[in-house]
């Protein structure tokens, strides 16, 4: 029985999202404590540790962030072939508003960080702050339980899946270095046939799975981020497919891939002298960005697309719920820091940028849930809506 007592809290959180999230912050912390440590030294120094031969012979890290997490890619890529087929995004009525508002709470966060850093090196990272963390805002979300309106919780999957989507096109357009047309070649001929295997209804995954790997290691070698083939492969994958697969690889990316992420990407030695830089434009450019520039641009969009009768709020949901939702959504953590990976060759400033990430993400969480905590609903639970809605 004690083990049953330790597995069935652990079940629950598990099962209503919040675990992933947990698992995240906990990660992170781990990770910022042992980097700061007399185990620093060696802990930073095994993420660097090569693994692998010849065009395969990786840092651990570029394994996480090259690799793994074309495996994450690949989950988002199924997230959003699912909701434009079936969910939220199917409907080009119903997918504006979240659309719209995820477009603007991907520009107004970009013009700050430029705002702060035009003309300097750091401006390469305009990009990192326009991210939305789909499993730590949900969690927040899922922490505050019946005080969140189910319209709510819908509205801010539908605009993190399309943030999702509109980050990875910033990856492939903005943040790919020179590009090897053989290779580049190959990719395209891979996916062409991962198409017709698509169009022709051929089941077995094992093709797919072969074919992808293919194009993993092509698109890799060509120049554009590895992480893009997870969403090229997911793209072609049969529908009938998607749902197995989806279910089958959520525990593994969240409580494995994505843990091994944040332990990885946040060992960040904190010194005397990383205090000064958090007041520097690139720091404050991602900070203010996520703080202030995700919950403007969300809600400003928002605001006049409804002033112009093109569009409502979900039900139930009032503005000062909606502003909460918008400084939800400036938890960037996961896509932020992977983008600012990706936007600086420098070690120093990478660890500023995922600093900022990290403060911006947490104050903004704070201030998202402050807002959203206050005052119990009195609207009928998520279950009924959901039988409603399908019965319409």
């Amino acid at each position: 029985m004690p083990l049953r007592r330790i597995i069935s809290p652990i079940r629950e959180l598990s099962e209503s999202g919040k675990l992933a999230g947990l698992l995240l912050l906990l990660a992170t912390v781990v990770s910022l404590v042992l980097s700061n440590t007399a185990a620093g030294p060696s802990y930073t120094a095994f993420w660097e540790l090569h693994v692998g031969y010849g065009p395969l012979d990786k840092s651990v890290s570029h394994w996480i962030n090259d690799g793994l997490m074309a495996v994450f890619f690949f989950v988002v890529g199924l997230e959003i072939k699912r909701e434009v087929l079936y969910g939220e995004l199917a409907e080009p009525r119903q997918a504006m508003m979240p659309a719209l508002a995820a477009v603007g709470g991907v520009v107004l966060p970009a013009v700050i960080h430029l705002a702060f850093t035009r003309g300097t090196p750091a401006a390469s990272g305009w990009a990192i702050p326009t991210a939305t963390d789909i499993a730590f805002s949900l969690g927040i979300l899922s922490l505050l339980g019946d005080r969140v309106p189910f319209g709510l919780r819908v509205f801010l999957t539908a605009l993190a899946i399309i943030d999702d989507l509109l980050a990875v096109i910033i990856i492939a357009a903005f943040y790919t270095s020179s590009i090897h047309t053989g290779f580049l070649l190959g990719a395209a001929g891979i996916f062409a046939m991962l198409v017709l295997l698509n169009r022709f209804k051929v089941k077995p995954l094992g093709l797919y799975v072969l074919l992808g790997l293919g194009l993993w290691f092509c698109v890799l070698k060509s120049g554009v981020h590895a992480t893009i083939a997870g969403v090229l492969l997911a793209l072609s994958i049969p529908t009938d497919r998607l749902e197995d697969l989806e279910h089958a690889l959520q525990k593994p990316v969240n409580y494995l891939i994505l843990p091994l992420f944040a332990l990885c990407n946040t060992a960040i030695v904190l010194s005397a002298d990383i205090v000064p830089e958090l007041f520097s434009g690139l720091a404050l450019g991602i900070g203010l960005g996520l703080l202030i520039g995700k919950p403007l641009g969300i809600v400003g969009v928002t605001w006049l697309v409804v002033r112009m009768g093109q569009g409502q709020l979900p039900t139930n949901v009032d503005w000062r719920r909606f502003v909460g939702l918008g400084f939800t959504a400036g938890i960037g953590f996961t896509m932020a820091i992977f983008i600012a990976t990706l936007s600086y060759q420098n070690p120093a400033a990478i660890d500023v940028a995922k600093l900022a990430v990290l403060l911006g993400s947490a104050v903004s969480a704070l201030i998202g849930m402050a807002i959203l905590a206050p005052g119990q609903l009195t609207e009928e639970p998520a279950e009924t809506h959901r039988v409603k809605e399908e019965a319409h």
